[in-house]
């Protein structure tokens, strides 16, 4: 989730020196640097689901999960980003042997938010689509059951396939696994979100 700060360009080098010392985080767009505001608690919750059900299953694996503490660099487009959660298929690639960022997932979970929706499935996504490693792309709803799930199938070409029932089974094919939506979902209440939604108007 973010919001735009003043218009101001930045160089690469002067938002990590930024980020370095940054009370909250903000992500990088070709010269502008964007404030990233926090999320619910169902967002949490379905970031957490996702993490640790992946981090158990593929254990003894050469592949590892990481959530949105650590950044990844969009060089053709010029965009530092903070996935909510991401998978790399082998061994980490570093952006200027930096530690906190990196070049090469090969796939990104983000859980939709109202403020940041449209940018995900649009702009992002293809921000994501220039990434060579990048594979497949699960989007999912925090305010309803439903997931889109994007496998790339060849050149150019993605597979969209979507889920809403709490039983149906989400195969996750570069990774050879499946989820289920009541995995992704466990712990979520759908109307803490509408009670809030209620108490703003």
């Amino acid at each position: 989730m973010q919001t735009q700060t003043q218009q101001k360009y930045y160089t690469p080098e002067e938002y990590l020196a930024r980020e370095e010392t940054a009370e909250f985080r903000s992500e990088y767009h070709d010269g502008e640097i964007i404030e990233m505001t926090g999320g619910s608690i169902n967002h949490n919750r379905i970031t957490g689901n996702i993490f640790a059900y992946l981090k158990y299953l593929l254990r003894g694996q050469n592949k590892e999960i990481f959530t949105s503490d650590l950044r990844v660099w969009v060089a053709r487009h010029k965009r530092f980003v903070y996935p909510d959660v991401f998978l790399i298929d082998g061994t980490p690639a570093l952006h200027g042997n930096r530690t906190d960022t990196v070049t090469n997932p090969s796939l990104v979970v983000e859980v939709l938010s109202k403020s940041t929706q449209n940018y995900d499935h649009t702009d992002k996504f293809r921000y994501y689509r220039s990434i060579p490693s990048f594979k497949e792309y699960i989007l999912i709803n925090q305010y309803e059951y439903l997931v889109e799930h994007y496998a790339k199938t060849g050149k150019g070409e993605w597979l969209l396939r979507e889920y809403e029932a709490t039983d149906d089974k989400i195969n996750i094919s570069s990774l050879n696994l499946e989820i289920t939506l009541s995995d992704i979902y466990e712990g979520v209440n759908f109307d803490m979100e509408r009670e809030f939604d209620e108490g703003t108007l």
